[in-house]
């Protein structure tokens, strides 16, 4: 018998590995779900990159971000267009100054992360809506860790959701939605300041005039 055999029926083998990996994965995922539990608001600015389709073409944006609990968030994309995003708690707003145009849908009335970005204002809870495991796919900066949480619910808009948050803080430092159709959303965050204070005030939104206004069921 091998050192090497020996070493790995001493550790208990792959069966072992992976559940402590799977421990880990769960010990992130609830302390993570703790951090943010304590987290009133925070602003931060962002890159956001999807990268999809046949060609796999490649998309970046950047601007910066405001979120609330309970429910509202501001996205302000600067380049290389000007969009808006504001959800005020019961509505989002989006909004494309060149279009012209709002669209307006209304956020679920429960409190389960049915889009990945919802769970930042507060809708859903981390260890009761996904399966984590660690993402070993995700690149990665020394002290920082990359959680792939997997919908217990399968959902029509992502497969997984991968946060990767400051090992020591849980600041949050990408997060990262993967698509059926091989697509992939990256949001990129620096600057993130948290409980900043923010008023209510930066949420509400009023179309511009001459703006058509189209609401969604």
């Amino acid at each position: 018998m091998t050192a090497a055999l020996v070493l790995l029926l001493a550790v208990g083998g792959p069966e072992a590995a992976t559940r402590q990996a799977s421990a880990d994965a769960d010990a992130v995922a609830s302390r993570l779900q703790a951090h943010y539990e304590t987290i009133r608001d925070f602003s931060a600015e962002f890159v956001h990159t999807y990268e999809g389709g046949v060609l796999r073409r490649q998309v970046s944006e950047r601007g910066v971000v405001l979120v609330k609990k309970p429910g509202m968030m501001r996205w302000t994309y600067q380049e290389p267009e000007e969009k808006l995003f504001v959800s005020d708690g019961e509505h989002m707003y989006s909004y494309v100054p060149a279009d012209e145009q709002v669209m307006v849908t209304r956020l679920p009335d429960d409190d389960v992360a049915s889009t990945p970005i919802l769970f930042l204002v507060g809708r859903g809870n981390l260890v009761r809506d996904f399966e984590a495991a660690i993402d070993r796919d995700v690149q990665i900066d020394q002290g920082e860790v990359a959680l792939r949480l997997t919908p217990r619910t399968p959902s029509a808009e992502y497969d997984s959701l991968t946060l990767v948050v400051d090992r020591e803080t849980m600041a949050l430092r990408q997060l990262i939605t993967r698509d059926a159709q091989g697509g992939r959303s990256t949001f990129v965050f620096t600057n993130l300041d948290e409980n900043v204070g923010a008023a209510d005030s930066e949420f509400t939104f009023t179309p511009p005039r001459g703006t058509d206004v189209i609401t969604e069921s």
